[in-house]
């Protein structure tokens, strides 16, 4: 029997502005099964990394959880406390960032970056001890022990990232939220990157959210993927479904503009552009760039349903 490491409920996250409410997550539902990869991709603006963000409480003004519910280890983390989520985040769910270069402190050396995280969760380790769980650590992510001694303008983009991941993979984590973690790296490091993520993953036991916006990087590195479009998770499916046989007509214009050996020279864009998400069109948001539209798309809302096994979508096309 599958079991849920993460359930997603209703989640709605809007950010404040004088000009309106921007829906950045509208109704997100979804589930993270125990030891799966699942990928969240979509344009920019879709509002994957305010998933990722919300699900760990790290939604700062002007936005704000206006509702829904976030379940780890039978416990709504929208419940809990402060200090309570402060506990919860690298303990039992560990983001990786986006931007490594952002994330780890400049001027302190990444020994102490690692066991500042353990020491602010109530590991207490001997010097030795702690230099010993430092090597462990940053050899699991295929780095020396001599990077413990290195500032972060000592590394490069690929070593800082593994670094990210040494820190959050630090308490073992039940689920690990990798939020477009090889942006700014050359395609090369980007490979050994993933690579990294997937042995860790495999060593813990994890589950992994990898949001992203290549697809075609994602796709060869989860089991389940979904796809986002104007703060709506409009289709989920298994990775080789989506690509095979996608549903949603913006799955399937998404997946036409990959480049293809079978088209060399050959761009296919979708055209239009993303609606603004503080004044979206009625019914279904994707209708004005949507070449199958017709007239119920643009009176009412579709809502995701299970169109195959395993696959949710939500498109008034389907039967």
């Amino acid at each position: 029997m599958t079991t849920d490491a993460l359930q997603v409920k209703d989640l709605v996250v809007h950010y404040h502005t004088p000009l309106g409410a921007v829906k950045a997550a509208d109704h997100v539902h979804f589930a993270l099964r125990a030891d799966e990869r699942l990928g969240l991709v979509g344009e920019s603006g879709s509002g994957k990394s305010t998933m990722a963000l919300a699900i760990l409480r790290m939604i700062k003004p002007p936005g704000r959880i206006e509702t829904g519910e976030v379940w780890l280890d039978g416990r709504n983390l929208m419940t809990l406390s402060e200090e309570e989520m402060r506990h919860v985040r690298l303990a039992r769910i560990a983001m990786i960032p986006q931007g490594s270069m952002n994330s780890l402190n400049p001027v302190t050396r990444i020994r102490a970056q690692i066991a500042d995280a353990l020491r602010d969760h109530g590991v207490k380790l001997s010097r030795r001890q702690l230099g010993e769980r430092v090597r462990d650590l940053l050899q699991s992510v295929g780095l020396t022990p001599q990077v413990a001694e290195m500032y972060p303008h000592q590394l490069s983009g690929g070593m800082k990232q593994r670094v990210c991941i040494a820190i959050a993979i630090s308490l073992r984590p039940k689920v690990i939220i990798a939020d477009e973690p090889t942006s700014a790296l050359d395609v090369v490091v980007q490979k050994q990157v993933m690579e990294t993520l997937a042995r860790v993953q495999k060593d813990l036991g994890a589950s992994v959210i990898l949001v992203g916006h290549d697809m075609g990087l994602v796709a060869q590195f989860v089991d389940r993927l979904g796809v986002m479009y104007a703060g709506k998770l409009v289709e989920v499916s298994p990775v080789r479904d989506i690509f095979t046989k996608p549903l949603h007509p913006y799955t399937q214009m998404l997946i036409a503009s990959l480049p293809s050996f079978a088209q060399k020279g050959v761009f296919r864009g979708i055209p239009g552009l993303a609606p603004l998400l503080r004044d979206l069109p009625p019914g279904c948001a994707f209708h004005p760039r949507c070449p199958q539209a017709f007239d119920r798309c643009q009176k009412e809302e579709p809502q995701p349903r299970e169109v195959r096994p395993e696959t949710w979508a939500a498109c008034h096309l389907l039967p």
